[in-house]
């Protein structure tokens, strides 16, 4: 039986557009006719989505999933850390929180992960032709090599080809590429087949003799030099939620509470996209004086990110805001937040909070997470909606409050409603009804599809500006 070959997409840093060019890749040979899967040893996230078995992983992994026209599987983010707090984490082991790794020391979780990482990329590689593998954050992180499974240990595993991506546009570049290409072992260096300049602007005409430069020091060739290429996919899965704010102009505003723990903020993609919409990650109460809908987002931490919200003023300005009759939207941890209570007998979270008394909802925690993709009607319109769950919480409604969607995955109180359905944006129905609200036209087509266009555009713009000839010669051999 033959196994795959592997093509891996290491940066000199943390936002260098690895997610971004694994997705890129995946589409480009997936497109060539391979069958290709995305692999990620171990993400952190709190950007979470659920596969078609019910199992969680990484969105970055997810959206290389499309990309390589593969059905999602856990095996591909074998291992996700979804930050609790500075310094814990939970675990998601292939798919499933893990209690007793997640309570683990860091460094002590390393040698119980490091066989599911091999063992999933091993049995990946005896399904497909091809896995293009993302790193994370730095290969060239000394103080980490001794408990490395997501870089440098990963590529020697599979012997893959390697490529080193630096982003251009924040300058220092090439010392990113040469000093990073010095932390290297032997070993390590004959698996770097080729460095990349990605979010390159102006004229390459510009870098003189510094490509010739850092080979001649190195005997590694610049593969690609990948001009800046504005698309909606997110280029990392920690990107900047500054990023995404807007120009207000005299577009009616929606603010998005930025909390502590705010997960699954790239669902808001579509939203953010809304041409005739300003939408903002808001940080500060004042920044809801002109708003003219309110979100609260999932949360890894309700009780904490409750808290937040009433030491930083929040809590009574939604108030008086709802009471203006101003939209205000809750999405899963920000449904269970608008509602009376989130009780925790179990210590889920560690105590019962009260919640912010908007919504006639009382939620309990219970033992056993719900991970799924679900379908469900929203009720105003008879339109079918998509989404996924993830949450603890078990939901009940007063008498006062009213379905928004089927099977009990939303409600509406007057201007106030919940949700627990992720990625409700994606669908044309529901965020057509959202706008018209707020008195505007929504752009028109499903948001998943125009994502898979920009994954083929994406691919294209690879192919264009990378040596694939060279590239193709070293993974295949």
């Amino acid at each position: 039986m033959s196994l795959a070959k592997t093509l891996m997409i290491q940066g000199c840093t943390s936002d260098a557009g690895k997610s971004y060019l694994a997705a890129g890749f995946c589409r480009l040979y997936a497109k060539r006719g391979f069958k290709v899967a995305p692999f990620k040893a171990q993400n952190m996230s709190n950007n979470a989505g659920v596969t078609p078995a019910g199992g969680e992983m990484g969105r970055a992994q997810l959206l290389q999933a499309q990309a390589a026209r593969a059905t999602p599987d856990v095996r591909m983010n074998p291992v996700l850390l979804k930050p609790e707090a500075d310094t814990r984490s939970q675990v998601v082991l292939l798919g499933k929180a893990n209690l007793e790794l997640s309570a683990l020391p860091w460094l002590e979780r390393k040698t119980h992960l490091w066989e599911y990482v091999r063992s999933s990329l091993a049995s990946l590689r005896s399904e497909y032709d091809l896995i293009v593998i993302e790193g994370a954050g730095s290969p060239g992180e000394i103080n980490l090599k001794a408990s490395d499974i997501v870089n440098m240990r990963v590529a020697r595993e599979v012997g893959a080809a390697v490529l080193l991506i630096s982003d251009i546009d924040r300058g220092g570049a090439f010392a990113h590429l040469l000093g990073t290409w010095h932390t290297f072992d032997e070993e390590e260096k004959n698996l770097l087949c080729g460095f990349v300049l990605n979010k390159f602007r102006g004229d390459a005409a510009l870098l003189g003799n510094a490509l010739a430069w850092l080979e001649s020091r190195t005997q590694i060739p610049t593969l690609g030099i990948v001009p800046m290429l504005k698309l909606p996919l997110p280029e990392e899965d920690a990107f900047s939620l500054q990023s995404s704010v807007l120009e207000t102009n005299d577009k009616p505003l929606v603010a998005i509470i930025k909390t502590p723990y705010i997960s699954n903020f790239d669902e808001f993609d579509a939203l953010l996209r809304e041409p005739q919409l300003a939408v903002r990650f808001v940080e500060d109460v004042s920044e809801l004086q002109n708003a003219k809908a309110i979100i609260l987002g999932g949360s890894k931490v309700v009780g904490h990110d409750l808290r937040y919200l009433l030491e930083r003023g929040f809590a009574g300005r939604l108030h008086e805001l709802a009471g203006r009759g101003v939209p205000i939207l809750g999405i899963c941890g920000g449904l269970q937040m608008l509602g009376q209570a989130v009780r925790d007998p179990l210590g889920i979270e560690g105590k019962s909070v009260q919640g912010l008394g908007l919504l006639g909802v009382v939620t309990e925690l219970a033992a056993t997470k719900t991970t799924r993709q679900a379908e469900a009607v929203y009720l105003p319109t008879g339109a079918a909606v998509t989404g996924y769950e993830i949450h603890h919480g078990r939901t009940r409604a007063t008498p006062q409050v009213l379905p928004l969607l089927s099977d009990n995955l939303g409600f509406v109180q007057g201007n106030i409603s919940g949700v627990y359905l992720h990625g409700i944006f994606d669908n044309a129905a529901f965020r057509a009804a959202f706008c018209a609200q707020l008195g505007v036209t929504a752009n028109p087509g499903d948001w998943l599809e125009q994502v898979d266009a920009a994954l083929d555009t994406l691919a294209t713009h690879l192919e264009t500006h990378c040596d694939m000839d060279a590239i193709d010669a070293a993974v295949f051999g």
